[in-house]
């Protein structure tokens, strides 16, 4: 019975989430953020350039667990450019202690499963990496949406009857986006960070970045399911102007995620190696003229599109040059 009655919390929680602390900073619908994003008193997330809009906000505090998920989103001219949907699960406030390995299995199953979204290799994902011991996980991945499908059809998944995956749960930011008229663009890019682990804290960290690629000088896409897409895996190589543009979206990507991981204090030994995807590769003594010209190039498109500062568009370039 009790077993029962957790679970029966843990649905409200899962499907709402989010109670922001007393001492953090409260976020409404339709307030301006720029720059930086506070999860809570300790954490800060740094932001691309430009101004963001707050389009969708949760909270709750369920059985003492204590949750938020706030959406932003970027747009010109009505059509939108850019999501960033931040989200963090306080587990260690749960009530009673017995009931916390009920909550990390909640969390298991929502994130490693064969289904969008989840930290499971796929074919159309274009790079996936992850750590996972015990209930600890860092998990990062790349890819592509039918974005039109992907936020007005997907459908709740539920862990347990009852229980939803909050992920998967649009309706408020489906309400904003119709209410202000807000245009998608057919074909985005993502990516997906995602991190929990006991021995921080016990708090599920999670970060979706979604773009149109027109912001990195994408041409236009012919074909737009996640299947035929000039973006899968398996198409790509046919379209050398496409992966640019993808090879382009993983660095940002991957910058992204050691941002991630260094602001909510990932433990060194449950970080991701992604030098192999990083942003500027040193020592490599192979680098034709051509490359150092398309690396540039890439250098001045992330400065220009917000994704780099100017300290780190000039101390990247610094080095490039070198």
């Amino acid at each position: 019975m009790k077993k029962c009655l957790i679970i029966f919390s843990l649905s409200f929680f899962l499907i709402n989430i989010n109670y922001l602390e007393a001492y953090a900073k409260k976020y409404r619908v339709n307030d301006l953020v720029e720059n930086n994003f506070f999860i809570n008193k300790k954490v800060k997330l740094n932001l691309p350039k430009g101004k963001w809009i707050v389009s969708e906000v949760s909270y709750k505090n369920i059985s003492g667990i204590q949750n938020k998920r706030i959406t932003l989103t970027r747009s010109e001219n009505k059509k939108l450019i850019e999501i960033i949907s931040i989200f963090e699960w306080n587990t260690q406030s749960l009530n009673d202690s017995r009931y916390k390995y009920l909550v990390d299995e909640v969390i298991y199953k929502a994130l490693f499963n064969n289904r969008t979204d989840s930290c499971y290799e796929k074919q159309e994902y274009t790079v996936i990496k992850f750590y996972k011991k015990g209930s600890s996980h860092n998990c990062f991945w790349v890819g592509h949406y039918d974005l039109k499908k992907y936020i007005y059809e997907t459908e709740v998944f539920y862990i347990y009857p009852g229980v939803s995956d909050l992920r998967t749960e649009k309706n408020n930011l489906i309400r904003w986006l119709k209410k202000n008229q807000i245009i998608l663009p057919n074909v985005a890019l993502y990516s997906q960070h995602s991190y929990f682990s006991r021995v921080t804290g016990g708090k599920w960290f999670g970060l979706t970045r979604i773009i149109d690629p027109k912001i990195l000088n994408a041409p236009e896409n012919k074909f737009i399911t996640v299947e035929s897409s000039e973006y899968h895996a398996n198409n790509i190589k046919a379209y050398p102007h496409y992966k640019k543009i993808m090879n382009n979206w993983v660095s940002i990507s991957a910058k992204q995620h050691i941002d991630f991981e260094n602001s909510i204090k990932v433990k060194k030994r449950q970080k991701l190696d992604l030098n192999d995807i990083s942003l500027i590769k040193t020592n490599d003594a192979n680098n034709t003229s051509n490359n150092f010209t398309d690396q540039l190039q890439t250098l001045t498109d992330l400065f220009n599109n917000g994704s780099l500062t100017k300290e780190e568009f000039e101390k990247a370039k610094k080095k490039l040059l070198n």
